[in-house]
C-alpha cells in the first residue's frame, strides 16, 4: 500500500491508557538500529582502501591525470559511502519534559530538537518503510513531510503546529506516542508564539 493512500490522520489510534507501572521518568529514550548499514559501510571502506592502494602501489605508467582521478574518485566515493551510512546505523530518540531530540549515528549528526510546544499531536505508524521515503536517512518529501528512517517498521509521526509532520523510526513507538501525548496533555497546549 502506498503511503499516499494512507493519510496521516488515519494512523492507528492508541487507547488512552496509563503507561505501565513504571515511575514516571523525566526522560524517555528509544532507539532503532539497522545492521544492514554496516555492510554498506564496508563497501565504503573498500572503496577507500582501493584508492589508497592505487596511490601507493601504482607504477604511474598510465599517466598522472587518469591515476589522480582514479585515486581521488575512489577515496571520495569511499568517504561519502562510509560516513553517509555510518550516520544512519541507528537513530536515538530522547524525550524530556520540554522537547524531543533525534540524534543519528555514532556522532549524533544530523540532530534535530523539537520543543513540545511546537507539537500538535503524535501518532503511531506501524509501517514506516524506506521505500516510501526514497531510502534510508534524513528524508524530506513535500507531500509527506520530514523523516528519519533507519529501518522498516514502527515509528512515531509528530504533527507540528506549523502543519508539517516529522516521522521517526524507533522501537517501541507506541510507548513513545503515549509519553508524548501525556506530556502534551499535562504541558502547555497550543503553538509556541
Amino acid at each position: 500500500m502506498d503511503m499516499r493512500d494512507h493519510p496521516q490522520d488515519e494512523s492507528i489510534p492508541l487507547p488512552d491508557v496509563p503507561l505501565p507501572d513504571v515511575p514516571h521518568a523525566d526522560v524517555w529514550t528509544g532507539r532503532a538500529t539497522n545492521r544492514f548499514q554496516w555492510l554498506l559501510a564496508l563497501v565504503g571502506a573498500a572503496c577507500l582502501a582501493l584508492g589508497v592502494e592505487l596511490a601507493v602501489e601504482s607504477a604511474w605508467t598510465s599517466g598522472v591525470a587518469p591515476l589522480v582521478m582514479s585515486v581521488v574518485g575512489c577515496i571520495a566515493a569511499g568517504l561519502l559511502v562510509l560516513f553517509g551510512t555510518l550516520a544512519f546505523v541507528h537513530v536515538d530518540l530522547k524525550l524530556d519534559k520540554e522537547s524531543l531530540e533525534v540524534r543519528c549515528g555514532h556522532i549524533g549528526l544530523p540532530r534535530r530538537r523539537i520543543p513540545l510546544a511546537h507539537v500538535a499531536g503524535a501518532d503511531f505508524e506501524p509501517h514506516v518503510t524506506p521505500r516510501h521515503w526514497g531510502g534510508w536517512g534524513y528524508r524530506w518529501r513535500p507531500e509527506k513531510g520530514t523523516a528519519v528512517v533507519v529501518r522498516k517498521g514502527e515509528g512515531v509521526v509528530l504533527r507540528l503546529w506549523d502543519g508539517h509532520t516529522f516521522t521517526i523510526t524507533v522501537d517501541d513507538a507506541e510507548s513513545a506516542v503515549r509519553v508524548i501525548r501525556e506530556r502534551l496533555r499535562t504541558g502547555a497546549a497550543g503553538p509556541a508564539r
